[in-house]
């Protein structure tokens, strides 16, 4: 193994040991000595990686969000129709909450908007343009009422998926989720959907299983 590819796999295994240990412990009980341990490293191992726990807090999201990011984008490589996509994206993200530690601790670490200066803000900008893009596409099908503007619809979804999973990991430890991710879109649907359309579209949030 070439030099470059040993830095890597080290990298990524510094990466998944802070991401067990965030989704434990949170940022501020989080500690180098405990990540390095996690990881199979020395400390200076970690610190030539990574010079401060807020740069290793700045990977895990960053590894989160591609992960995320990626499987959003062969969801919509499917080509289904947007407000469909959209309830899908939902659970798609809800099941790699369930089972991808890097996923839980880049989410959590997100959702502390307190930790960061400045704030990461970059996964939630993302979320809110391919949603916006998601509802557009539904407008133009029909399944979207046309006097909602897309970009409004995806500012109140977006943080409204955020508050249902932050309750849910808080309440239950995430064991209800996916339930709760379908209230979401069940209270949703019926002031977003043209009336015309809505006995076609009013089981999409069986979708989420």
């Amino acid at each position: 193994m070439v030099k470059q590819e040993r830095a890597q796999v080290t990298r990524e295994s510094i990466v998944a040991g802070a991401a067990a240990v965030f989704g434990r412990r949170g940022y501020g009980l989080a500690s180098i000595a405990d990540i390095a341990t996690e990881s199979g490293m020395t400390k200076g191992a970690l610190y030539f990686h990574f010079p401060s726990k807020d740069e290793l807090a700045r990977a895990v999201i960053a590894e989160q969000h591609r992960r995320t990011m990626a499987a959003a984008a062969e969801a919509i490589e499917e080509g289904r129709p947007g407000l469909e996509t959209m309830v899908l994206l939902s659970a798609v993200l809800a099941r790699q909450l369930l089972t991808d530690p890097v996923v839980q601790a880049g989410i959590r670490l997100t959702t502390d908007v307190s930790l960061f200066d400045p704030p990461v803000t970059e996964p939630y900008q993302d979320w809110l343009s391919t949603s916006e893009a998601l509802f557009r596409q539904a407008v133009v099908e029909g399944d979207l009422r046309a006097d909602l503007d897309p970009g409004m619809l995806a500012s109140v979804v977006v943080p409204a998926y955020t508050g249902v999973q932050l309750l849910s990991e808080t309440m239950t430890n995430r064991a209800d989720l996916l339930d709760r991710v379908r209230d979401l879109w069940t209270v949703l649907l019926p002031g977003i959907v043209p009336p015309s359309e809505w006995e076609r579209l009013r089981d999409l949030p069986e979708l989420i299983r």
